[in-house]
């Protein structure tokens, strides 16, 4: 384990900045107004500010503020941060972002635990500075690593895990795998429904797991191509920093609790820190890949841990029914359904998230 800290090459810095520059925007049409996809208009004014007034050196320092690291684990490279609380013997708990996220999402809730709890924020592998593994990597083999991490790298003996999306997996994986370290589990998102025998609900929780998949009809476009042709939209975004922020902006947008309008969720910064690690690192290609290589997930084992759900608001957890997640969750000891706070939940409503971890850990201590 070495500590790291981030410095982005100016080079690199200045080529995005000439690539900016040179963007051809799509035309104006009466799709617009993100109807079909992100608006141009409001991708322009990103751009324009990403090439002349986001200083990315300023957010550099912020986050070197942390304490980061380097490891390696099972030959694959970890990037993580390390936040230590100054309370001895503080229960540890290890954070896991989603897609199109990264690390930086968790921070500001870490900042609100560290006064009750060690908090550690991995990258996940192939998005930041966590190097890409050999073959297949699913929420199995990444909950692997990160137990490998918290118990023989960073020496806990026991830890609490939170997650939403990607992390959210994870999270499960982790407290399905290893009990006896983990002393329970606590999800926003993230395949809640998963193992569920959907010809044994009830007509309320088929309500819902029906609108659930219309849904994913409706706005899943993103996910068919990085599940089936992850390369091929890799090799635009990878070359275009404009067409990766549209890609990964849509996102923000649609799945954050925004009403519609991304600004009100979501300064221009922070969007920009978000693109610039993906296009600093060169991961957005090696993001796509748990959704490539999701078909290689074999059955979950049961999870017994204590298990706590706070819902993102946002659209695909809409009237997600307690019932279901009791289905899946025989151990479900927390069930919040907030009306703030969508998908980047730990970004959006930092305070809220914090008491809820709080709420349901600090009893497991």
């Amino acid at each position: 384990m070495q500590p790291f800290r981030i410095d982005v090459p100016e080079h690199v810095l200045a080529d995005l900045r000439v690539r900016l520059s040179r963007t051809r925007f799509t035309p104006v049409s009466d799709r617009t107004r993100w109807k079909a996809g992100v608006d141009p208009a409001d991708l322009r004014a990103l751009v324009e500010h990403w090439a002349d007034g986001f200083d990315w050196r300023q957010v550099e320092a912020r986050l070197n503020k942390y304490s980061q690291y380097l490891t390696e684990v099972d030959g694959q490279q970890v990037h993580f941060v390390h936040v230590k609380s100054p309370r001895r013997g503080a229960l540890p708990l290890v954070l896991t972002h989603g897609w199109p996220s990264c690390f930086v999402e968790m921070l500001a809730v870490a900042d609100r635990l560290a006064a009750d709890f060690d908090v550690v924020i991995p990258s996940l592998p192939g998005f930041g500075y966590s190097e890409t593994p050999h073959g297949p990597f699913t929420g199995h083999r990444i909950a692997e690593t990160w137990q490998h991490l918290m118990t023989t790298t960073l020496g806990y003996q026991r830890y609490g895990a939170f997650g939403g999306d990607i992390g959210g997996s994870v999270t499960q994986w982790l407290g399905a795998l290893f009990p006896a370290s983990v002393v329970g589990i606590h999800m926003t998102s993230g395949s809640l429904t998963a193992g569920i025998d959907s010809s044994a609900v009830n007509p309320g929780e088929r309500i819902y797991l029906e609108a659930e998949q219309a849904y994913d009809a409706q706005d899943g476009g993103y996910s068919a191509i990085m599940r089936t042709r992850p390369d091929t939209i890799a090799a635009a975004l990878a070359d275009s920093p404009a067409g990766l922020l549209a890609w990964i902006a849509d996102k923000y947008r649609d799945w954050s609790d925004c009403e519609g309008d991304l600004k009100a969720r979501w300064e221009a910064d922070d969007l920009l820190t978000v693109a610039t690690l993906y296009w600093a690192t060169g991961s957005i290609g090696s993001s796509f890949r748990p959704y490539y290589d999701h078909p290689h997930t074999g059955p979950r084992p049961p999870i017994t841990v204590p298990t706590a759900i706070t819902l993102s608001h946002e659209p695909l957890m809409a009237g997600f029914p307690r019932s279901l997640a009791e289905r899946a969750f025989p151990n479900l000891r927390h069930f919040a359904r907030p009306d703030r706070g969508g998908h980047f939940m730990a970004h959006e409503e930092p305070d809220y998230l914090a008491e809820q971890l709080r709420t349901f850990f600090r009893p497991l201590t």
